[in-house]
C-alpha cells in the first residue's frame, strides 16, 4: 500500500492541497474568529478552534481519501461560522461548546440511519436558500460599511476581487486578502507586535445544553451545514466522476470526528463544495484514481494549520477590523448571490422563501431563539398555507 501510496505521488495533487488550505484558510478564517469572539472565546480559546478545525479536518481527509482512493474533502461549515457570528453573541462558551456537540451527535445520527436524502427531500431546497441567504446578508452589507470606514484599504480590496474574478475566479479571495495585506502595510494600519510564532495548545470547554439554543442555533446550523454545504459537496463528487461514493459513512464519520473535537471549538465538519472542486478536477491529476492524493495532501496541510493555530490567529489578530470585514463579505459575496438565487428560481417557492428571507435577515428573537429558526418556521408555514390554498 505504501509503495503504490509513493507511486502516486504527484506535484499537482500535492499543489491541489496546498491551495485548497490556502483558499479555505483565506477565504473563511475571519468569518471563524468573527463566530469564535461572538461566544466570547478568549485568545487562547480561539487558538483551540483553529487547532481543533485544522486536526478535525486533516484526519477525516486523510482517513477517507486513503480508505476510499478518491478525493474526499473535509471542511468546517463556512456559512455555519457565519450563522454562530451572529447568534452566539448573547451565550456564554459552554453554551456555545453544547449547541456544537448536539450538531455533531444530529450528524452522526443522520449518517448512520441513512436519513440524509430523506431529510433533504422534505425541506424544500428554496427555502433552505433563503434561510442561508438572511443569514449571510450581514456579511455582505459589511463590505460597505467598512469601505466608509476605510475607503482606499477597502476600495483595492474590491476592484481587485472585481478584476481577479474575470480573470484568475479561483484564486480571487488569496489576490484579495494578499491586496488587504500590502494596502495595509503600505498605510502602517498592521499590528506587527501582536504576532506570536508558536504552536497550538487545545483547551477543553465542559459542554452546557440550553433548549432554547439548541432549537434556534443548533438546528440552523444543523440545517445550514447539510443543505448548504454537505449537498454541494455532493454534487462536486458526482460532477467530477465519483456518483458511486456511499454519503452515509462520511456523514457518521464527520459527525464522530466532530464529536471528539467539539468541546476544544470544532463546531461542524462536512464535504467541501469550492475547495473539493480543486482537489476533484484534472488540475489534480488527469486520472481520476490518483487524485485521492490531493485529498491526502489537503489533510497534511490542514494539519499543519492546526498545530500553527496561535500563529493563525494572531496574524488575523494582526489585520484591520475593516480589512477581515471586507474579506469576508467578499468571501461570501457568491455564496449569498447562489443563495438568493436558489430562494428565488422557483415561482411556487418565491413568496415563501422571500419571508423567510427577510425573517432572518431581520434579527428578531422571539422566547430567546434566533430568527434563523423563525425565518425557517414562518417560511415553511406560508409554503404549506399557499400550497393548500391554492388547492383549494
Amino acid at each position: 500500500m505504501f509503495k503504490k501510496l509513493l507511486s502516486d505521488v504527484s506535484l499537482p495533487a500535492i499543489s491541489a492541497g496546498f491551495i485548497a488550505v490556502l483558499v479555505g484558510f483565506a477565504s473563511a478564517m475571519a468569518i471563524v474568529f468573527q463566530a469564535a469572539q461572538a461566544a466570547g472565546a478568549s485568545q487562547a480559546m480561539i487558538v483551540s478552534w483553529v487547532w481543533a478545525l485544522g486536526w478535525g479536518m486533516g484526519i477525516a481527509c486523510i482517513g477517507f481519501s486513503l480508505y476510499y482512493k478518491r478525493p474526499i474533502i473535509i471542511a468546517w461549515s463556512t456559512p455555519g461560522a457565519a450563522l454562530l457570528a451572529t447568534s452566539l453573541t448573547n451565550i456564554n462558551i459552554e453554551q456555545a461548546i453544547g449547541v456544537f456537540v448536539f450538531v455533531a451527535c444530529l450528524m452522526l445520527i443522520t449518517g448512520l440511519s441513512g436519513l440524509f436524502d430523506t431529510l433533504t427531500k422534505r425541506l424544500p431546497l428554496p427555502i433552505a436558500g433563503a434561510m442561508l441567504a438572511g443569514i449571510l446578508l450581514q456579511f455582505g452589507l459589511g463590505i460597505f460599511s467598512a469601505l466608509t470606514a476605510s475607503p482606499l484599504l477597502v476600495g483595492i480590496m474590491f476592484l481587485v476581487f472585481i478584476v481577479s474574478k474575470r480573470l484568475l475566479p479561483r484564486y480571487a479571495i488569496m489576490l484579495v486578502l494578499l491586496a488587504g495585506v500590502v494596502t495595509a502595510y503600505w498605510q502602517k494600519s498592521l499590528l506587527f507586535e501582536v504576532l506570536e510564532l508558536s504552536l497550538a495548545s487545545p483547551i477543553w470547554v465542559t459542554p452546557t445544553f440550553s433548549l432554547s439554543h439548541i432549537i434556534g442555533i443548533g438546528i440552523p446550523l444543523y440545517i445550514v451545514t447539510m443543505t448548504s454545504q454537505n449537498i454541494p459537496g455532493v454534487a462536486i463528487l458526482k460532477s467530477n466522476g465519483y456518483g458511486a461514493q456511499p454519503i452515509s459513512p462520511l456523514l457518521s464519520g464527520t459527525g464522530l470526528i466532530n464529536l471528539v473535537f467539539a468541546p476544544f471549538g470544532g463546531f461542524t465538519f462536512n464535504l467541501a463544495a469550492i475547495t473539493a472542486a480543486i482537489c476533484t478536477s484534472e488540475e489534480a491529476h488527469p486520472d481520476p484514481h490518483k487524485r485521492y492524493i490531493a485529498g491526502v495532501s489537503t489533510g497534511f496541510f490542514n494539519i499543519l494549520a492546526g498545530i500553527g493555530g496561535a500563529t493563525v490567529v494572531s496574524l488575523f489578530a494582526a489585520f484591520p477590523q475593516a480589512l477581515i470585514a471586507a474579506l469576508a463579505g467578499l468571501a461570501l459575496l457568491s455564496t449569498i448571490g447562489n443563495s438568493l438565487v436558489t430562494a428565488t428560481e422557483q415561482p411556487q417557492y418565491r413568496d415563501s422563501a422571500m419571508v423567510t428571507f427577510l425573517v432572518t435577515a431581520s434579527g428578531v428573537s422571539f422566547l430567546g431563539i434566533a430568527s434563523a429558526f423563525w425565518g425557517l418556521i414562518f417560511g415553511l408555514c406560508t409554503h404549506f398555507a399557499l400550497r393548500q390554498y391554492k388547492r383549494v
